[in-house]
């Protein structure tokens, strides 16, 4: 993003004005920009700001929240470029794992019972949002086994913000590489046989090849590809297809009856508003540019 250029048209003198990427002034700008529209930017409700740890720990989380799939999620800002982070953010991360309880507590008040029953401890998160890292900090969360994502900022003009992910650590969401089609693959195989097994492992290559920084979340339910926010989830496979839920705008795709369905404000797992069914490995070459767009959307 650093090397990002971004103009702004001048329908007036009919030519192009550079909008300057800037810093915030203090760290709280940034803070309370993402806060309000945590949602939106990160794919996480907002539970909380400021969260003290107790007089032990002496404290504040930045910010807390519960991502789209129940994973708790702490928020650390820094306005500029700063090496204490990453080891504040993994600190606040091991006070969190001794708290699962009062986090819980938070959820059910905030965001209600069903919610708190659903978090997922097996996948916590930290996001650290700076205006830049080192190299040093890169190769520090790929030796971490915890879910770390660094996300650089910029402010454009008085209206824009962009945000780029740097690096993304899975940790304990993905599962290792030799184990990459043992969850809805090995469903998929013990019901279905070798087409169902060849149709689910295809799946997961194209979603995981999309590019860096992919992560798999397990639920019960389906299983989300995640990059920052979930693009693509995939369910267990049906008698003779498997459904695949994309953050693709429907309006946007012309509809195929059997291929692609609009599935806003109907009840489905995973999250994605645009349903591909796939039958067969012709299906999952046809999808493969829906599959691109929705990695770019997140």
């Amino acid at each position: 993003m650093i090397d990002l250029k971004l103009f702004r048209t001048d329908t007036t003198n009919s030519g192009m004005t550079e909008v300057m990427p800037r810093l915030a002034e203090v760290e709280a700008d940034v803070q309370g920009l993402v806060e309000e529209h945590m949602e939106t930017l990160l794919g996480v409700r907002f539970l909380a700001s400021e969260y003290s740890t107790g007089p032990v720990h002496g404290g504040r989380i930045d910010s807390l929240g519960l991502d789209e799939n129940g994973s708790p999620v702490i928020v650390e800002y820094k306005r500029g470029m700063d090496a204490g982070v990453i080891n504040q953010g993994l600190f606040y991360l091991a006070w969190l794992m001794d708290h699962r309880a009062e986090f819980d507590h938070l959820v059910r008040d905030r965001l209600g019972v069903t919610a708190a029953s659903q978090v997922l401890w097996s996948g916590p998160r930290l996001i650290c949002i700076a205006g830049d890292f080192t190299r040093y900090d890169v190769h520090a969360v790929r030796e971490h086994r915890r879910s770390i994502d660094l996300v650089r900022y910029r402010l454009f003009g008085s209206d824009l913000l962009g945000l780029e992910t740097v690096a993304s650590v899975s940790g304990g969401m993905q599962m290792a590489r030799r184990a990459r089609r043992q969850s809805v693959a090995q469903a998929a195989a013990d019901v279905h046989g070798a087409e169902m097994t060849e149709l689910a492992g295809a799946v997961d290559a194209v979603l995981l090849g999309l590019g860096d920084g992919v992560n798999r979340v397990e639920r019960k339910t389906y299983r989300a590809y995640q990059r920052l926010r979930n693009f693509a989830c995939l369910c267990p496979p049906q008698r003779s297809k498997l459904l695949v839920y994309l953050k693709v705008n429907p309006r946007d795709v012309d509809p195929v009856p059997g291929f692609t369905r609009d599935v806003s404000g109907l009840g489905h797992h995973g999250t994605g508003d645009l349903e591909v069914q796939l039958r067969t490995l012709r299906d999952v070459e046809r999808a493969q540019e829906l599959f691109r767009a929705s990695y770019a959307a997140a």
